[in-house]
């Protein structure tokens, strides 16, 4: 039994002056099948990050139970609920994420640009066919299902594109055409995603594009020239904001460079005392993440003064997840989320150093990147860090376009880490 706790392995034995019975637990068969696809397949189990996998499917766990208590009292008749959606979200997640991870990534970016490709023309659908819900067309309706939205896979097509295109132009992407040519490339998805309107996922994308730029080895020259414009951006917003009037926003909004919802967004959050209105879920969202103080109200609380039962909040069980963890987990609940995104952020980019191809960095990092970007996005919005803009928060917000595409990236990271045992096995 010792040698079965060091080794994963039951193996009983009794004997009598004749013969010997040995008896191999289910455990060890399991084990010794999955070598054996692995092995067929060229990799080694032992570079199967399932630390990875465990985070994921904590996080995702936990989500399934805050989207249930969030939407515990929802009726939609003809269709999955959204607990039921979500729990259809992580199978089908877990599957995307367990082919994609034996699949040679080399390969996939080999199609990247059909990838792309395809997803503009959905993008471009959604543009003048799509489903339209709260003032934005996002959505592709699927009857007897519910609606899908592209825009959450185009993260994914945009990191295989740029990581296509930057191990094909590593020497030359500091050179202004080459540079251009990627920019517009990533632009193309971007501005379809924009005019939806999709802020959030717009900035979340180019700050993936440019994360990547970094890791296809950018010169530094453009690196601090960008931090240096970004500063100045930063200046003159911050000038436009507190200039009497603000004339210089509210001629951007004229020529329709900036939507007035997007100004109103501003100001609420530069000036929360004088817009009360337009900060009023986040500041409800503050109020219910310290209302659950240590320990948290619990799950399901029935209580008429949670954000779920007393109206308080729209879209919780996406947007505003994080107030319903802060207010039924409490702080150690919201810890634990943020401990688990931190984790699979960090096993994203360990991952991404043990490659000896400079496409599976760029692959690692900028999922690394995305994630963490997002989920700082979600959080900063709940806690009115940041203003209010919505984005879901990774494997925990209700969606099954952003469940199952965050575990296809997933999948790809762990593929990443599966190369290297690749090249080992290759050697012998």
């Amino acid at each position: 039994w010792r040698y079965w706790w060091e080794n994963s392995i039951a193996i009983c034995q009794y004997s009598d002056k004749r013969k010997e019975t040995i008896v191999i637990s289910p455990l060890i068969l399991d084990r010794m099948i999955m070598k054996k696809i692995f092995r067929k397949l060229g990799y080694k189990i032992e570079n199967y990050d399932f630390r990875l996998i465990v985070y994921v499917l904590l996080l995702s766990i936990i989500g399934v139970l805050m989207v249930h208590s969030a939407t515990v009292n929802e009726v939609e008749e003809g269709l999955l609920d959204t607990t039921q959606k979500q729990i259809l979200g992580v199978i089908i997640g877990l599957i995307s994420m367990v082919v994609i991870s034996l699949i040679d990534y080399k390969k996939i970016l080999k199609f990247a640009a059909l990838i792309f490709i395809l997803n503009v023309a959905v993008l471009i659908y959604v543009k003048f066919a799509g489903t339209t819900y709260l003032g934005a067309r996002r959505w592709i309706s699927v009857p007897g299902f519910g609606t899908i939205q592209p825009s959450e896979f185009s993260k994914i097509a945009v990191i295989l594109v740029g990581t296509a295109f930057l191990c094909r132009f590593r020497d030359k992407i500091s050179t202004i055409p080459i540079l251009l040519l990627y920019l517009a490339t990533a632009a193309v998805p971007c501005l379809l995603i924009l005019v939806q309107p999709a802020l959030s996922t717009t900035i979340v994308i180019f700050v993936t594009v440019i994360v990547m730029l970094y890791l296809g080895g950018i010169s530094s020259r453009w690196v601090y020239g960008v931090s240096i414009v970004v500063a100045v951006l930063a200046v003159l917003l911050l000038f436009a904001v507190y200039q009497p009037d603000q004339a210089i926003l509210n001629d951007l909004v004229e020529k329709n460079i900036l939507r007035p919802h997007q100004l109103n967004r501003i100001n609420a959050f530069f000036f929360p005392s004088e817009h009360r209105d337009l900060v009023y879920q986040q500041t409800n969202s503050i109020m219910a993440i310290g209302s659950g103080q240590f320990f948290g109200k619990g799950l399901n609380t029935t209580t008429y003064e949670s954000v779920k039962n007393g109206n308080f909040l729209s879209e919780e069980q996406c947007d505003f997840i994080f107030a319903v963890v802060g207010e039924e987990l409490g702080f150690v609940g919201s810890v634990l989320i943020i401990a688990l995104i931190g984790l699979i952020v960090y096993e994203c980019i360990r991952i991404s150093r043990v490659t000896n191809y400079v496409g599976g960095v760029i692959i690692g990092c900028s999922i690394a990147a995305l994630l963490g970007v997002q989920s700082f996005i979600n959080i900063g919005v709940a806690t009115l860090v940041l203003p209010n803009t919505g984005v879901p928060l990774p494997f925990v917000s209700a969606g099954m376009s952003s469940l199952v595409s965050s575990f296809m990236m997933i999948g790809f990271v762990l593929n990443v880490g599966l190369q290297r045992g690749r090249l080992e096995l290759n050697r012998r």
